[in-house]
C-alpha cells in the first residue's frame, strides 16, 4: 500500500466526535521533496487531520502512517517539524530562550544551536526581537516564533497547521520563499491554510469540505480540470459538484 518516497499516508482515515463526522474516509499521501497543500474553510476538518495523523486524537477507522509509523512514535520525533494552530510558548522566557529551549529538547548540537537559531529567526523577521520577552509580543509575532521553532533542528518533514494567519503579505511571501527552498532541497512539507492564494504555491493540493477531500491534485491540474483560473474558483466549482451529487 506505500511507496519508499510517501513520507505521510493517510488511507480512508475517519473521525467521529459523538454524531458528528469531523473526518469521511480520508485518503492523502505526501512524497519527498513537495509541499502539499491542505485547504478548506473553518471547521473543515484541517486541524483534526493532523492531529489524528500525529496521534494526538484517536482514528474512529482508517490507518495514518507519517515516515512510516503509526503515530505517536518517539523514535522520529526529531524528523519532524510540527507547528499547531494555536501557539505553545512560554510567554516569561524571551524568544531565544524559547528557541533555545526547543532546540536542546530537538537535540540540536550545541555546534549548530546559534546558527540554526539565527537563521530560523531571519526567516520570519524576528532576528532584532529574540531578547524580547513572549508575553509582550503580538499575535502575529507568536505565530512567527512557533514557526522558527518548527523549522529549527532541520526535520524532513514539516507540518504546519495555518502558519500565515495574522502575518503581513510580505512577510508571507518571505515564509514561502523558504519553505520552497526547503523544498528544493528534499524536505517535505504539509501545510494547511484557508488562504487560497497560497494553494497555487503548492505542488499538489487535497480540498477539504465537510470532512471529505473533493478534489486533490496539482493547481494547474485542477484548473484545467475545472475550467477555472484560480484554485479558489476550483474550489467553488468542486463545492457545487458535491452538493448536486448529494441532492
Amino acid at each position: 500500500m506505500t511507496e519508499d518516497n510517501d513520507l505521510i499516508l493517510l488511507d480512508r482515515l475517519s473521525k467521529t466526535f459523538g454524531d458528528r463526522t469531523i473526518l469521511n474516509k480520508v485518503s492523502l499521501n505526501l512524497h519527498q521533496g513537495e509541499i502539499v497543500g491542505l485547504i478548506g474553510p473553518s471547521g473543515a476538518g484541517k486541524s483534526t487531520m493532523i492531529k489524528v495523523m500525529l496521534g494526538m486524537e484517536k482514528a474512529d477507522g482508517g490507518e495514518a502512517l507519517v515516515l512510516g509509523k503509526t503515530m505517536p512514535n518517539r523514535d522520529i520525533l526529531a524528523e519532524l517539524g510540527y507547528m499547531a494552530q494555536a501557539d505553545a510558548l512560554y510567554e516569561k522566557l524571551t524568544a531565544r530562550e524559547n528557541l533555545i529551549f526547543f532546540a536542546v529538547m530537538k537535540g540540536i548540537p550545541k555546534s549548530e544551536l546559534v546558527l540554526q537559531i539565527e537563521h530560523a529567526a531571519k526567516v520570519v523577521d524576528l532576528d532584532r526581537n529574540l531578547d524580547q520577552r513572549v508575553k509582550n509580543f503580538s499575535g502575529g509575532m507568536k505565530r512567527r516564533l512557533s514557526l522558527a521553532i518548527a523549522l529549527l533542528g532541520k526535520p524532513r518533514l514539516l507540518i504546519l497547521d495555518e502558519p500565515t494567519v495574522g502575518i503581513d503579505p510580505a512577510l508571507r511571501r518571505q515564509i514561502w520563499h523558504e519553505l520552497r527552498r526547503l523544498r528544493d532541497k528534499g524536505r517535505s512539507i504539509l501545510v494547511t491554510t484557508h488562504v487560497m492564494d497560497e494553494a497555487e504555491l503548492t505542488d499538489r493540493v487535497a480540498l477539504l469540505l465537510h470532512g471529505q477531500i473533493i478534489a486533490f491534485d496539482s493547481p494547474k491540474k485542477l484548473e484545467n480540470d475545472y475550467q477555472a483560473d484560480t484554485v479558489e474558483e476550483v474550489f467553488l466549482k468542486a463545492e457545487a459538484k458535491m452538493e448536486e451529487a448529494e441532492a
